[in-house]
């Protein structure tokens, strides 16, 4: 039987994970990306060399988006989509921390249908296809059920607490961080913490595996305006994300000022 796109996905992400845990982020070469994009680390070039490589081939029709890859319009084309980052969280990868990613996404007209967020320290892969679920190491997962805004748990960076954002006072919630966007969306699928938000514009690449791994295990995902998110744009970023499930959605949603 063909492999599927999930199938071809996970086999891929663990192979990303062999070739990234063979460097030492501490020690591996690195350089800033012009335009002040942040890092980039032989670590992050080898496993996009080999991750455009191997899915590319086993599906030749489907565009190619990474971050680590300069950006092609052809994709703009093709009816189904990889969008890839090699390494979310590559700043925590060059200081040594185990809390960074590999994100693998295939999206159709602009709707990811498979999806992959593997933390290959952390011996955690999170994996959904369209319809069948997400899953934690194959252990279905799902978002809690919390629909009060008020003592909430929320994934979020610092200047996403801002006043200017929010209508009246800040909303009083548990506020915690983790470095890769990846990583966060998924601990919200696992149902670690009830909510995720960020404001500024977003790269396709950081969030559209957790996308669908978040719509899977139940949460409604969508951009600050709560508008539902759409993949493979002609500049690929969107203008933030925000997740959690339907009910404290609306409250989130609700208690942000327009833009």
């Amino acid at each position: 039987m063909p492999e599927t796109d999930l199938e071809l996905l996970i086999r891929a992400a663990r192979s990303a994970g062999e070739i990234a845990t063979g460097f030492s982020g501490q020690t591996a070469r690195r350089w800033d990306k012009e335009g002040g994009a942040g890092p980039v680390t032989e670590a992050d070039l080898a496993v996009n060399e080999m991750l455009e490589s191997e899915l590319r081939a086993a599906r030749p029709d489907y565009g190619w988006l990474s971050e680590e890859t300069e950006d092609d319009p052809v994709r703009l084309d093709c009816d189904r989509v990889f969008i890839v980052d090699p390494i979310d969280g590559t700043r925590s990868f060059i200081e040594g921390s185990r809390t960074w990613a590999h994100a693998l996404a295939v999206a159709h007209k602009g709707v990811v249908t498979a999806a992959v967020v593997y933390l290959p320290q952390r011996n955690k892969l999170y994996a959904a296809a369209a319809g069948k679920g997400a899953h934690l190491n194959d252990a279905p997962i799902r978002v809690t059920g919390r629909e009060d805004l008020s003592g909430s748990s929320m994934l979020a960076a610092k200047p996403n607490y801002a006043p200017e954002h929010w209508r009246g006072t800040v909303p009083d919630v548990s506020r915690v961080y983790r470095p890769s966007l990846a990583y966060r969306t998924s601990l919200v699928a696992e149902g670690r913490f009830d909510a995720m938000l960020t404001l500024r514009p977003t790269w396709e690449w950081d969030v559209a595996a957790g996308d669908l791994i978040l719509r899977e295990a139940g949460a409604m995902t969508s951009d600050r305006a709560a508008r539902a998110l759409r993949f493979n744009n002609p500049v690929p970023q969107l203008n933030g994300i925000l997740a959690a499930n339907p009910v404290l959605h609306h409250e989130i949603a609700a208690a942000l000022l327009p833009e």
